[in-house]
């Protein structure tokens, strides 16, 4: 294992954990801070910054950077070499280079493998390609480097990056190239050899200084305002939570500046302090400040105006709100928030709670085909949406769900992504997924088109052919009638029936004419096992049948229209019963996805997977899905009791069938094998599923189910309470931060005994409570 910490200057490290290195690489301000650097190096190359002044000003920026120190982990969490706990990985530099994604591809990626490579991700300045290696058996550090030194062919390499406290500069996770996380993160014993020449962390991360233009003295002089806390040792926690507002960085609450919070405030309150009133104001605003600053005394000092006060005089101003008894947030200061982030141009965006999980680097073997000619922007949604296509293939074939449920693969799913997204991404790996369908329905639908003929040439009392038997068409026009819905489903004799929406609103075409919503009821059915669905009719022509609904489908929408279509209908079972994924927003100007050749070679890498499916029968059991589907049962409900979301909870239950069904469909394509990244790839699919639903309809829910009952400003998705309390807190704690997300106080009683009952929590005192770490 390997080490994180707050920053060069924090004096605090410790072991970096999976979920931690994820936090890091998707924290809005490593992405913002490597912007900036970026943006600087473009100043360089129009001629608008000197070469100097940019390495001075990279480098201040760099400071603020979370680190990781991929040598060792530190006993006292203290970065000294003497107390280093080698991890068994050696970083490599390969600096000045024009173009480190190609480096990485043209010399690298073939020989991860081979060369115990972890890790490669571009460095922050972007003119540079960092690796994480094991080493090899037995060697020191600087021979560690001498050896990819030698598989690179690279005689210029940095020898200095031999020392166990070396750091390496956290950054966005776009920037990364190739990870290994078991490798990563993978437990290794390794003894303990000094080098030479070990200097402090002070002194290895010292900036030489470098004599500046004014114009960039003036730039560094505001990174020093902004970051004249840093010297305060924060901790390790406060840069990853930095994009809620939580941090000493005082940037932002959810998105929305203090700074913008603060000006409302001021607003609302009848105007900034003038003569007279400016200490009584300013502890006014501190005491309700505190409600969105998690009560961080530090944070509130790097964000409050002064108003001419002494640094002494305003940190006893804020102690005192700080320690004033606590209720629920002032009015005042919820319509500052409210008001700021609504009128802000990316309301939407401000109140997301984090970014959807990524998508693992290893994926299974078809899955990782399907998304081979997919651009990187696209692919988390076409890894979902083509799950409904390939268990369409399945006939008569069963799996055994955790509760002794026999299901079938019954798989919806809806793409939610803003208009010109490029939705469409999905259509192709679907195309060459049913296109073996479409071949066999081809032949029946020209059965079905002769007898039409041959019916329609004879007069009314003719004798005429009955219908055809045998008429198994799968794929179903977006437009489907009922009764035609029906019939088709009658004829299909078991298999899955299946189409693509291009817009959800062409299920209307199922609605019915008796009553509304009738495409409702067969999503939900749809879903279940052994439901029962059809119509009566007198007439000798009319469809009248009972079946059995085996209805697999795809539909895309924009945000805004998904959320109307399902706005009636919210606790209603269509939501939780349907796989929910959704394409980020690109940046403006950003560069045009492009996609790769869908050709002969990848229909025939398919096929194998596909005849799989077609040939699998009966009740199939997958031990290691099964086994998944109980552990992942088990981590939704930690999560729900956590979070305190009913809403979450109860999405959960079904999002675990849909994970279980989409495993299982895994493991018939592959031949009845299992492997490991069926495990990941699926614990994703689930998290993001489940992300997708508390984004766009968690709230909506919530409201629904309280009936409108005023309970404060929501989000749409949950986070850990736990987790956003300090290791020893107060029950007031417990209240503040239950309300901060807008739940009531009076569920705090219950929650912490369920919390001291699951041993997540242990009573210090009657009014005071202590985190247990697992």
């Amino acid at each position: 294992m390997f080490g994180i910490s707050n920053s060069v200057k924090s004096r605090e490290v410790r072991e970096c954990t999976p979920d931690l290195f994820r936090r890091v690489v998707r924290s809005e301000r490593v992405a913002r801070i490597c912007a900036e650097i970026e943006d600087a190096l473009e100043k360089v190359r129009r001629g608008e910054m000197s070469k100097e002044d940019f390495e001075v000003y990279k480098a201040e920026l760099k400071k603020q950077l979370p680190i990781f120190t991929p040598h060792a982990t530190f006993r006292n969490g203290r970065r000294l070499n003497a107390e280093a706990i080698p991890s068994g990985l050696s970083m490599y530099d390969i600096d000045h280079i024009d173009n480190p994604r190609g480096l990485f591809e043209e010399r690298i990626a073939a020989h991860v493998t081979e060369w115990g490579v972890v890790l490669a991700h571009v460095t922050p300045s972007t003119e540079g390609l960092r690796l994480f290696f094991v080493m090899p058996e037995g060697a020191s550090l600087a021979e560690a480097q001498k050896w990819m030194s030698g598989q690179l062919g690279d005689k210029e390499y940095d020898q200095s990056v031999k020392d166990y406290a070396r750091s390496s500069f956290a950054v966005p996770e776009y920037y990364i190239l190739y990870m290994d996380e078991e490798g990563l993160f993978k437990k290794r014993e390794i003894a303990t050899t000094s080098p030479s020449g070990y200097s402090s962390p002070e002194e290895e991360n010292q900036v030489t200084t470098t004599k500046c233009t004014p114009k960039a003295a003036e730039a560094l002089k505001k990174i020093g305002e902004a970051t004249k806390t840093a010297d305060e040792d924060l901790k390790v926690t406060d840069i990853l939570n930095a994009d809620s507002g939580q941090t000493n960085s005082g940037l932002n609450f959810k998105g929305i500046p203090y700074a913008d919070i603060i000006s409302e405030w001021f607003r609302l309150s009848g105007g900034e302090p003038v003569q007279g009133e400016r200490n009584d104001k300013l502890h006014r605003l501190a005491s309700h400040l505190r409600y969105i600053a998690d009560n961080d005394e530090v944070l509130m000092l790097s964000t409050m105006p002064r108003y001419g006060l002494s640094e002494e005089e305003m940190r006893g101003l804020i102690h005192s709100a700080c320690t004033a008894k606590f209720y629920s947030m002032p009015k005042v200061m919820q319509e500052a928030v409210r008001r700021v982030g609504s009128s802000s141009l990316v309301a939407d965006s401000l109140v997301a709670a984090s970014l959807p999980p990524a998508l693992p680097k290893r994926l299974p073997a078809l899955v990782k085909l399907l998304l081979s000619r997919t651009p990187d922007l696209y692919r988390p949604a076409v890894a979902h949406a083509v799950f409904p296509a390939l268990a369409a293939h399945l006939w008569r074939v069963r799996f055994r769900y955790i509760d002794n449920v026999e299901h079938e693969a019954t798989l919806m799913n809806v793409l939610m992504a803003g208009t010109g997204a490029g939705k469409d991404c999905i259509s192709e790996p679907i195309n060459r997924i049913m296109a073996d369908v479409r071949r066999r329905d081809e032949d029946n639908l020209q059965r079905e088109r002769e007898w039409k003929n041959e019916v329609n040439s004879k007069g009314a009392n003719k004798d005429k052919r009955a219908r055809p038997e045998g008429l198994v068409i799968q794929e179903i026009d977006a437009d489907m009638t009922n009764p035609a819905f029906v019939m088709r489903t009658a004829e299909a004799d078991g298999h899955f029936l299946y189409t693509k929406l291009n817009e959800i609103d062409q299920f209307d075409a199922l609605r019915g004419s008796g009553h509304g919503g009738q495409q409702f009821q067969i999503m939900c059915l749809a879903f279940d096992p052994g439901n029962r669905y059809g119509q009566t009719r007198v007439g000798a022509m009319s469809v009248t049948e009972k079946v059995t609904i085996r209805f697999n489908w795809n539909a895309a929408t924009t945000i805004q229209k998904g959320k109307r279509y399902f706005s009636h209908v919210l606790t209603d079972g269509p939501i939780s019963r349907i796989n929910f994924c959704t394409i980020p927003e690109r940046e403006i100007g950003a560069e045009m996805p492009v996609y790769g050749s869908y050709d002969a070679n990848f229909n025939e890498e398919l096929r194998p997977y596909i005849e799989n499916l077609t040939r699998a029968t009966g009740l199939v059991d997958c031990p290691q899905a099964y086994k998944l589907a109980v552990k992942l049962k088990e981590e939704n409900a930690e999560f729900a009791r956590l979070s305190q979301s009913r809403v979450y909870e109860n999405l959960s239950f079904r999002a675990n069938v849909i994970a279980y069904l989409k495993a299982c469909v895994l493991y018939v394509a592959n031949g009845y094998r299992w492997d490991k990244t069926m495990e990941e790839f699926v614990r994703w699919s689930l998290q993001y599923d489940l992300w997708c639903k508390m984004e766009f309809f968690g709230s909506a829910i919530e409201e629904a189910q309280t009936m409108g009952a005023e309970t404060g400003r929501r989000t749409p998705g949950r986070r850990s309470l736990l987790e956003l309390l300090p290791e020893e807190f107060t029950l007031a704690d417990a209240v503040r931060v239950r309300q901060a997300e807008g739940m009531n106080a009076e569920g705090t009683g219950a929650m912490l005994r369920q919390w001291v009952h699951r041993r997540y929590v242990t009573i210090v005192t009657n009014d005071k409570y202590k985190r247990i770490k697992k």
